[in-house]
Protein backbone atom coordinates (compact mmCIF):
# COMPACT_ATOMS: atom_id res chain seq x y z
CA UNK A 1 0.00 0.00 0.00
CA UNK A 2 1.28 3.50 -0.86
CA UNK A 3 1.41 6.38 1.72
CA UNK A 4 -1.32 7.64 -0.17
CA UNK A 5 -3.33 5.16 0.59
CA UNK A 6 -1.91 4.55 3.75
CA UNK A 7 -4.36 5.32 6.94
CA UNK A 8 -2.74 8.03 8.59
CA UNK A 9 -4.20 8.16 12.07
CA UNK A 10 -1.55 11.33 13.18
CA UNK A 11 -3.31 13.41 10.16
CA UNK A 12 -5.46 16.21 11.87
CA UNK A 13 -8.81 16.85 9.54
CA UNK A 14 -8.57 19.90 7.56
CA UNK A 15 -4.60 20.45 7.39
CA UNK A 16 -2.31 19.52 4.94
CA UNK A 17 -0.26 16.52 5.53
CA UNK A 18 3.84 17.17 6.85
CA UNK A 19 4.99 15.85 4.09
CA UNK A 20 2.68 18.85 1.95
CA UNK A 21 3.92 21.39 3.80
CA UNK A 22 6.94 23.44 1.57
CA UNK A 23 8.54 25.49 4.59
CA UNK A 24 8.91 24.76 8.45
CA UNK A 25 8.80 27.62 10.71
CA UNK A 26 10.73 28.62 13.64
CA UNK A 27 12.89 25.63 13.78
CA UNK A 28 16.18 26.90 12.16
CA UNK A 29 18.27 25.63 15.02
CA UNK A 30 17.22 21.53 14.29
CA UNK A 31 17.64 22.85 11.11
CA UNK A 32 20.94 23.52 10.96
CA UNK A 33 22.00 21.18 13.30
CA UNK A 34 21.33 18.31 10.94
CA UNK A 35 22.80 19.89 7.80
CA UNK A 36 25.63 20.45 9.71
CA UNK A 37 26.07 16.81 11.03
CA UNK A 38 25.28 15.57 7.05
CA UNK A 39 28.50 18.53 5.70
CA UNK A 40 30.90 17.22 8.31
CA UNK A 41 30.25 13.36 7.72
CA UNK A 42 28.95 13.09 11.21
CA UNK A 43 24.99 11.49 9.64
CA UNK A 44 23.78 9.43 12.51
CA UNK A 45 21.79 6.64 11.60
CA UNK A 46 18.91 7.28 14.06
CA UNK A 47 17.46 10.44 14.68
CA UNK A 48 14.94 11.36 17.63
CA UNK A 49 12.95 14.47 16.50
CA UNK A 50 11.37 16.58 20.16
CA UNK A 51 8.95 18.58 21.18
CA UNK A 52 5.64 19.42 22.27
CA UNK A 53 2.78 17.87 19.66
CA UNK A 54 2.28 20.34 16.93
CA UNK A 55 5.58 22.16 16.66
CA UNK A 56 6.21 20.87 13.57
CA UNK A 57 8.31 17.44 14.34
CA UNK A 58 6.91 15.49 11.31
CA UNK A 59 7.18 18.37 8.87
CA UNK A 60 10.83 18.23 9.28
CA UNK A 61 10.96 14.44 9.31
CA UNK A 62 9.51 14.68 6.04
CA UNK A 63 11.86 17.87 4.79
CA UNK A 64 14.95 15.55 6.08
CA UNK A 65 13.55 12.89 4.16
CA UNK A 66 13.70 14.93 0.82
CA UNK A 67 16.92 16.55 1.16
CA UNK A 68 18.62 13.24 2.14
CA UNK A 69 16.95 11.53 -0.83
CA UNK A 70 17.58 14.80 -2.94
CA UNK A 71 21.24 15.71 -2.22
CA UNK A 72 24.37 14.38 -3.08
CA UNK A 73 26.62 13.06 -0.05
CA UNK A 74 29.53 15.86 0.70
CA UNK A 75 32.28 15.63 -2.14
CA UNK A 76 35.90 17.06 -0.55
CA UNK A 77 37.47 15.37 -4.05
CA UNK A 78 38.72 19.36 -4.51
CA UNK A 79 38.19 22.53 -6.37
CA UNK A 80 35.51 21.60 -8.68
CA UNK A 81 33.69 20.04 -5.70
CA UNK A 82 29.88 21.70 -5.79
CA UNK A 83 29.72 23.73 -2.77
CA UNK A 84 28.16 22.07 0.99
CA UNK A 85 24.10 22.34 1.16
CA UNK A 86 22.94 25.35 3.30
CA UNK A 87 19.44 24.20 4.29
CA UNK A 88 17.33 21.52 4.31
CA UNK A 89 15.10 22.70 1.22
CA UNK A 90 14.57 20.94 -1.63
CA UNK A 91 12.49 22.60 -4.13
CA UNK A 92 9.26 21.98 -5.18
CA UNK A 93 9.78 20.88 -8.43
CA UNK A 94 12.25 18.90 -7.62
CA UNK A 95 11.67 15.12 -9.04
CA UNK A 96 12.06 14.03 -5.52
CA UNK A 97 9.90 16.59 -3.68
CA UNK A 98 7.42 15.23 -6.90
CA UNK A 99 7.55 11.88 -5.90
CA UNK A 100 7.12 12.39 -2.16
CA UNK A 101 4.08 15.21 -3.07
CA UNK A 102 2.33 11.98 -5.04
CA UNK A 103 3.13 9.40 -2.12
CA UNK A 104 5.38 7.55 -5.08
CA UNK A 105 8.97 7.82 -3.32
CA UNK A 106 9.68 4.05 -2.84
CA UNK A 107 13.33 4.81 -0.90
CA UNK A 108 10.59 6.17 2.24
CA UNK A 109 9.11 4.34 4.42
CA UNK A 110 6.43 5.88 7.10
CA UNK A 111 5.65 3.93 9.81
CA UNK A 112 2.09 4.95 12.21
CA UNK A 113 -0.63 3.02 13.61
CA UNK A 114 -2.38 0.68 11.31
CA UNK A 115 -5.39 -1.07 10.92
CA UNK A 116 -6.21 -4.46 12.68
CA UNK A 117 -6.97 -7.01 9.92
CA UNK A 118 -9.10 -8.79 12.68
CA UNK A 119 -11.26 -5.92 14.18
CA UNK A 120 -11.01 -3.91 10.85
CA UNK A 121 -10.35 -0.77 13.33
CA UNK A 122 -7.05 1.99 13.96
CA UNK A 123 -5.30 0.14 16.35
CA UNK A 124 -4.47 1.90 19.50
CA UNK A 125 -0.94 1.35 19.13
CA UNK A 126 2.27 0.36 16.72
CA UNK A 127 3.15 -3.60 16.67
CA UNK A 128 5.82 -5.38 16.48
CA UNK A 129 4.80 -5.99 12.40
CA UNK A 130 4.62 -2.72 11.58
CA UNK A 131 8.56 -2.47 12.91
CA UNK A 132 9.33 -5.81 11.13
CA UNK A 133 7.95 -4.91 7.97
CA UNK A 134 10.42 -2.46 7.84
CA UNK A 135 13.35 -5.74 7.35
CA UNK A 136 12.29 -6.02 4.20
CA UNK A 137 12.41 -2.71 3.04
CA UNK A 138 16.04 -2.33 4.11
CA UNK A 139 17.23 -5.55 2.38
CA UNK A 140 16.13 -3.24 -1.05
CA UNK A 141 19.05 -1.91 -2.23
CA UNK A 142 18.25 2.19 -3.44
CA UNK A 143 18.34 2.42 -7.08
CA UNK A 144 21.11 4.90 -6.99
CA UNK A 145 23.08 3.58 -4.05
CA UNK A 146 21.26 6.45 -1.93
CA UNK A 147 19.64 6.50 1.76
CA UNK A 148 16.64 4.73 2.34
CA UNK A 149 14.67 6.73 5.25
CA UNK A 150 12.49 5.58 7.56
CA UNK A 151 9.70 8.06 9.40
CA UNK A 152 8.26 6.57 12.61
CA UNK A 153 5.30 8.80 13.77
CA UNK A 154 5.23 8.68 16.69
CA UNK A 155 7.21 6.41 18.27
CA UNK A 156 5.39 7.19 21.51
CA UNK A 157 2.83 4.77 20.39
CA UNK A 158 5.14 1.64 20.00
CA UNK A 159 4.10 -0.96 22.15
CA UNK A 160 6.86 -3.08 24.29
CA UNK A 161 7.78 -5.74 21.02
CA UNK A 162 7.77 -3.19 18.77
CA UNK A 163 10.01 -1.21 21.21
CA UNK A 164 12.24 -4.50 21.15
CA UNK A 165 12.64 -4.70 17.49
CA UNK A 166 13.05 -1.24 16.50
CA UNK A 167 15.84 -1.25 19.43
CA UNK A 168 17.18 -4.68 17.62
CA UNK A 169 17.31 -2.36 14.22
CA UNK A 170 19.17 0.19 16.10
CA UNK A 171 21.70 -2.11 17.60
CA UNK A 172 22.33 -3.77 13.90
CA UNK A 173 21.85 -0.19 11.95
CA UNK A 174 21.11 -1.49 7.84
CA UNK A 175 23.51 -0.14 5.90
CA UNK A 176 22.67 3.17 4.09
CA UNK A 177 19.34 4.32 6.20
CA UNK A 178 18.31 6.50 8.52
CA UNK A 179 15.39 6.29 10.83
CA UNK A 180 13.83 9.48 12.28
CA UNK A 181 11.86 8.64 15.39
CA UNK A 182 9.20 11.02 16.15
CA UNK A 183 8.57 11.57 20.08
CA UNK A 184 6.08 13.92 21.90
CA UNK A 185 7.47 12.32 25.09
CA UNK A 186 10.59 10.31 24.77
CA UNK A 187 11.30 9.80 28.53
CA UNK A 188 8.41 7.55 27.89
CA UNK A 189 10.88 5.35 25.40
CA UNK A 190 13.36 2.75 26.52
CA UNK A 191 16.35 4.37 27.25
CA UNK A 192 18.46 1.90 25.25
CA UNK A 193 16.25 3.69 22.31
CA UNK A 194 17.22 7.04 23.53
CA UNK A 195 20.82 6.59 23.70
CA UNK A 196 21.28 5.27 20.21
CA UNK A 197 19.56 7.93 18.29
CA UNK A 198 20.99 11.81 18.56
CA UNK A 199 18.09 14.35 19.81
CA UNK A 200 16.80 16.81 17.74
CA UNK A 201 14.92 19.47 20.14
CA UNK A 202 12.38 21.81 18.04
CA UNK A 203 10.85 24.21 20.26
CA UNK A 204 7.34 26.35 20.63
CA UNK A 205 6.58 29.29 18.75
CA UNK A 206 5.40 32.63 19.50
CA UNK A 207 2.05 33.70 18.06
CA UNK A 208 3.87 35.57 15.51
CA UNK A 209 5.10 32.44 14.25
CA UNK A 210 2.16 30.65 14.52
CA UNK A 211 0.12 33.02 12.48
CA UNK A 212 2.38 32.43 9.67
CA UNK A 213 2.62 28.45 9.88
CA UNK A 214 -0.91 28.64 9.91
CA UNK A 215 -0.90 30.76 6.88
CA UNK A 216 1.07 28.78 4.67
CA UNK A 217 -1.90 26.00 5.63
CA UNK A 218 -4.14 27.97 4.57
CA UNK A 219 -5.59 28.69 7.86
CA UNK A 220 -6.57 32.52 8.10
CA UNK A 221 -7.10 33.62 12.10
CA UNK A 222 -7.60 36.57 13.01
CA UNK A 223 -7.13 35.67 16.67
CA UNK A 224 -3.75 34.75 16.29
CA UNK A 225 -2.11 35.68 19.58
CA UNK A 226 -5.52 33.79 21.32
CA UNK A 227 -4.14 30.43 19.76
CA UNK A 228 -0.80 30.79 20.34
CA UNK A 229 -1.32 31.32 24.29
CA UNK A 230 -4.62 28.30 24.46
CA UNK A 231 -1.97 25.99 22.17
CA UNK A 232 1.00 27.14 24.22
CA UNK A 233 2.80 27.58 20.93
CA UNK A 234 2.03 24.63 19.11
CA UNK A 235 1.16 25.18 15.32
CA UNK A 236 -0.40 21.69 15.08
CA UNK A 237 -2.73 22.23 18.73
CA UNK A 238 -3.73 25.94 17.04
CA UNK A 239 -4.87 24.20 13.88
CA UNK A 240 -7.43 22.01 15.80
CA UNK A 241 -8.21 24.97 18.09
CA UNK A 242 -9.35 26.71 14.73
CA UNK A 243 -11.03 24.15 12.69
CA UNK A 244 -13.05 23.18 15.84
CA UNK A 245 -13.26 26.81 17.07
CA UNK A 246 -11.38 26.80 20.22
CA UNK A 247 -10.93 29.97 20.67
CA UNK A 248 -14.22 30.98 20.68
CA UNK A 249 -15.27 28.01 23.01
CA UNK A 250 -12.55 29.28 25.37
CA UNK A 251 -14.42 32.68 25.31
CA UNK A 252 -17.53 31.08 25.91
CA UNK A 253 -15.51 29.43 29.07
CA UNK A 254 -14.18 32.81 30.49
CA UNK A 255 -17.90 34.33 30.41
CA UNK A 256 -18.82 31.20 32.49
CA UNK A 257 -16.35 32.08 34.94
CA UNK A 258 -17.03 35.57 34.94
CA UNK A 259 -20.51 34.68 36.66
CA UNK A 260 -18.92 32.22 39.39
CA UNK A 261 -19.98 31.46 42.09
CA UNK A 262 -23.46 32.15 40.91
CA UNK A 263 -23.37 30.40 37.47
CA UNK A 264 -25.12 31.27 34.27
CA UNK A 265 -26.96 28.14 33.89
CA UNK A 266 -28.14 29.25 30.26
CA UNK A 267 -24.56 30.02 29.04
CA UNK A 268 -23.32 26.30 30.97
CA UNK A 269 -26.56 24.54 29.14
CA UNK A 270 -25.43 26.21 25.93
CA UNK A 271 -21.48 24.90 26.09
CA UNK A 272 -22.92 21.12 27.19
CA UNK A 273 -24.86 20.85 24.38
CA UNK A 274 -22.54 21.54 22.31
CA UNK A 275 -20.50 18.88 23.63
CA UNK A 276 -23.47 16.25 23.18
CA UNK A 277 -24.13 17.22 19.63
CA UNK A 278 -24.57 14.95 16.93
CA UNK A 279 -20.49 13.97 16.56
CA UNK A 280 -19.31 16.18 19.19
CA UNK A 281 -16.51 14.00 20.62
CA UNK A 282 -14.23 15.89 19.12
CA UNK A 283 -15.98 19.14 20.43
CA UNK A 284 -16.52 17.17 23.97
CA UNK A 285 -12.87 16.24 23.79
CA UNK A 286 -11.70 19.73 23.18
CA UNK A 287 -14.19 21.27 25.98
CA UNK A 288 -12.42 19.32 28.54
CA UNK A 289 -9.33 20.40 27.16
CA UNK A 290 -10.09 23.98 27.47
CA UNK A 291 -11.34 23.06 31.00
CA UNK A 292 -8.12 21.63 32.04
CA UNK A 293 -6.54 24.06 30.59
CA UNK A 294 -8.40 27.46 32.11
CA UNK A 295 -7.98 25.62 35.49
CA UNK A 296 -4.56 25.72 35.16
CA UNK A 297 -4.16 29.18 34.02
CA UNK A 298 -5.92 30.26 37.47
CA UNK A 299 -3.83 28.52 39.54
CA UNK A 300 -1.01 30.06 37.67
CA UNK A 301 -2.22 33.26 38.61
CA UNK A 302 -2.93 32.62 42.06
CA UNK A 303 0.59 31.14 42.75
CA UNK A 304 2.18 34.06 41.04
CA UNK A 305 -0.51 36.97 41.50
CA UNK A 306 0.10 37.45 37.61
CA UNK A 307 -2.28 36.51 35.06
CA UNK A 308 -0.66 34.59 32.22
CA UNK A 309 0.10 36.63 29.09
CA UNK A 310 -0.94 36.90 26.22
CA UNK A 311 -4.43 36.46 27.55
CA UNK A 312 -6.73 33.85 25.14
CA UNK A 313 -9.92 36.16 25.43
CA UNK A 314 -11.28 39.61 26.21
CA UNK A 315 -11.42 40.23 30.07
CA UNK A 316 -9.34 37.11 30.64
CA UNK A 317 -7.00 38.82 33.23
CA UNK A 318 -9.91 40.20 35.50
CA UNK A 319 -11.33 36.85 35.91
CA UNK A 320 -8.43 35.57 36.05
CA UNK A 321 -7.44 37.35 38.93
CA UNK A 322 -10.79 37.80 41.14
CA UNK A 323 -11.15 34.08 41.26
CA UNK A 324 -7.62 33.49 42.06
CA UNK A 325 -6.59 35.55 44.64
CA UNK A 326 -3.75 34.60 46.26
CA UNK A 327 -1.77 30.97 46.09
CA UNK A 328 -4.65 28.98 48.37
CA UNK A 329 -6.86 29.62 45.69
CA UNK A 330 -4.68 28.58 43.52
CA UNK A 331 -4.13 25.23 45.42
CA UNK A 332 -8.27 24.75 45.18
CA UNK A 333 -8.05 25.02 41.34
CA UNK A 334 -4.89 22.81 41.11
CA UNK A 335 -6.99 20.00 43.17
CA UNK A 336 -10.08 20.79 41.55
CA UNK A 337 -8.19 20.21 37.84
CA UNK A 338 -6.98 17.11 38.68
CA UNK A 339 -10.32 15.52 40.05
CA UNK A 340 -12.44 17.18 36.99
CA UNK A 341 -9.70 15.20 34.92
CA UNK A 342 -10.08 12.27 36.25
CA UNK A 343 -13.97 12.68 36.29
CA UNK A 344 -14.44 12.89 32.37
CA UNK A 345 -11.48 10.11 31.76
CA UNK A 346 -14.05 7.72 33.64
CA UNK A 347 -17.20 9.23 32.30
CA UNK A 348 -16.04 9.01 28.57
CA UNK A 349 -14.59 5.72 29.39
CA UNK A 350 -18.24 4.42 30.55
CA UNK A 351 -19.88 6.18 28.16
CA UNK A 352 -21.79 9.05 30.50
CA UNK A 353 -24.06 11.23 28.97
CA UNK A 354 -21.74 14.31 28.15
CA UNK A 355 -23.92 16.96 28.52
CA UNK A 356 -24.69 15.88 32.09
CA UNK A 357 -20.76 15.54 32.71
CA UNK A 358 -20.28 19.02 31.45
CA UNK A 359 -22.77 20.25 33.53
CA UNK A 360 -21.60 18.40 36.76
CA UNK A 361 -17.85 19.74 36.14
CA UNK A 362 -19.33 23.68 35.88
CA UNK A 363 -20.98 23.03 39.57
CA UNK A 364 -18.03 21.99 41.12
CA UNK A 365 -16.52 25.07 39.42
CA UNK A 366 -18.70 27.04 40.84
CA UNK A 367 -18.76 25.79 44.33
CA UNK A 368 -14.87 25.97 44.38
CA UNK A 369 -15.04 29.78 43.14
CA UNK A 370 -14.41 32.49 46.18
CA UNK A 371 -17.53 33.60 47.55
Amino acid sequence: MSDEAAPQPERLDGAPHPRDTPRLIGQEAAQTAFVDAFNTGRLHHAWMLTGPRGVGKATLAWQIARFLLATPEPDTGGMFAPDPPTTLDIPVDHPVSQRVASGGEGRIRNVTRTINPTTKKMRQEIVADDIRALNGFFQMSAPDGGYRVVIIDDADLMNTTAANALLKMLEEPPARAVLILISHQPSGLLPTIRSRCRTLPLRTLDAAEVAEAMAQAGVQAANADALAALSGGSVGGAMRLSLLGGASMYAELVGLMDTLPRMDRARALKLAELAASKGGEAKRDLLFTLIDLLLSRLARTGATGIAPQPPAAQGEADVLARLSPHPHQARVWADLAAEISARARHGIAVNLDPAALVLDTFTKMAKAAPR
